[in-house]
């Protein structure tokens, strides 16, 4: 007797069309280990399935439910238990997870830091704010690390001291100062102030406290506080590593770049060290010749034109507008109004818009084409105040 089409299958009693996907699932199993078992298991799989297949054609309930329990059985022999299955599924999921997320971060978005205040007030860096009265409550504090990225500090001098030592370390969990035994492998940096007195450590990066601590041998009475405050951790930024393979960058975008190859005050001073990942506004493209003269820049004789560079231009709202190179830079590049500079072929020339305060292109020259990683496009947190999409 001919099997039911499959559009009167719904009328089918369903111990029927239970046996039917039985028999189904099994050739799949089938398919995917015959090479694996041996010959005599596949032929004992197959008689199983014929079986089951033959009980279907009956519709005997009892004959289905026979030879699908001696299928069963036989499956049962070559699966892993239940509870495996479910915890190398799990793994599995796991797995895929950190591949996507690794090639979306290769290959699209990455997320990074703004460490310092080069592009401010456009973008953040970590700042400091000293504090005259007490820290604030716990509710209030949990509130301004989630919504603000704040971090407090108070630390007070237990005895007269002085400091000795600053250094840095990296606690594995946010709330813990020092886990001596896998420190090297922690996410968080702390810095230990080593005192002649005891150590004492703060929970912020050693660039970030050295800035505002107290000068070396100078005396800290007791009770006094050593740092009192709070630190505004700096914009995270997701950077669209995309889009350059297929356009060229443009005139005004928020740009992030390594350092390789660049003469920066980083390089200079740990020669062979690791590279740094630089953010600034993209200035001048191939070709364009560049002058400030302060608060203008000009570009190809022109006033720099785009929104970004009109809020440096316009010394409001806390820009303080373009300046000229600093006698202290390295390259010294247009150290006047009447000093241009020409931007060579594939390379670009980046500047802070904090211009009186950034090491940039007017310091170590201009970032070539192979050091570009991306453009800035989206401030994921904190969540205030520059929260959404970074333009042009």
């Amino acid at each position: 007797m001919a099997a039911a089409p499959a559009l009167f299958s719904f009328f089918l009693p369903k111990h029927v069309k239970f046996g039917r996907q039985f028999v189904k699932d099994a050739r799949k199993l089938l398919a995917y280990k015959r090479d694996l078992w041996t010959e005599q298991a596949v032929g004992d799989f197959e008689a199983k399935i014929t079986a089951l297949e033959r009980a279907t054609e009956s519709k005997d309930r009892a004959a289905i439910e026979e030879a699908a329990t001696a299928l069963d059985k036989d499956c049962a022999k070559h699966m892993p238990p239940s509870q495996d299955a479910a915890l190398r599924e799990n793994c599995e999921v796991f797995l895929v997870a950190i591949v996507i997320a690794l090639g979306v971060r290769t290959y699209f978005l990455q997320p990074f830091t703004i460490p310092t205040g080069s592009m401010q007030p456009t973008l953040n860096g970590i700042n400091w704010h000293k504090l005259e009265g007490e820290k604030p409550g716990f509710l209030t504090r949990v509130f301004d690390a989630v919504w603000l990225g704040r971090g407090y500090v108070d630390v007070v001098a237990k005895d007269d001291l002085e400091i000795v030592e600053v250094r840095e370390f990296k606690s594995l969990l946010p709330f813990v100062d020092r886990t001596p035994f896998i420190e090297k492998f922690g996410f968080f940096p702390r810095t230990e102030l080593i005192t002649d007195h005891g150590n004492y450590v703060i929970q912020e990066n050693e660039d970030s406290v050295t800035r505002n601590l107290p000068s070396y041998g100078a005396t800290i009475p007791r009770g006094t506080p050593i740092m009192r405050g709070y630190f505004d951790t700096g914009d995270h930024v997701f950077v669209d590593k995309f889009t350059y393979h297929f356009v060229k960058p443009v005139r005004g975008d928020v740009f992030v770049f390594n350092t390789e190859n660049l003469p920066t005050r980083e390089n200079r001073q740990h020669e062979g060290g690791p590279s740094q990942f630089y953010i600034k506004r993209l200035a001048g493209l191939p070709g364009d010749t560049l002058r400030v003269d302060p608060p203008r820049l000009y570009v190809n004789g022109k006033l720099a034109e785009g929104r970004g560079f009109g809020r440096v231009m316009s010394k409001a709202n806390g820009y303080e507008g373009y300046v000229n190179g600093d006698n202290g830079f390295d390259r010294m590049i247009m150290r006047a109004p009447d000093d241009p500079f020409t931007v060579p072929a594939e390379q670009y020339f980046a500047m802070g818009d904090n211009s009186k305060h950034s090491s940039d292109s007017r310091d170590w020259g201009p970032v070539l084409q192979a050091n570009i990683m991306g453009r800035a496009v989206f401030v994921y947190w904190p969540f205030a105040p520059h929260w959404g999409l970074i333009g042009r």
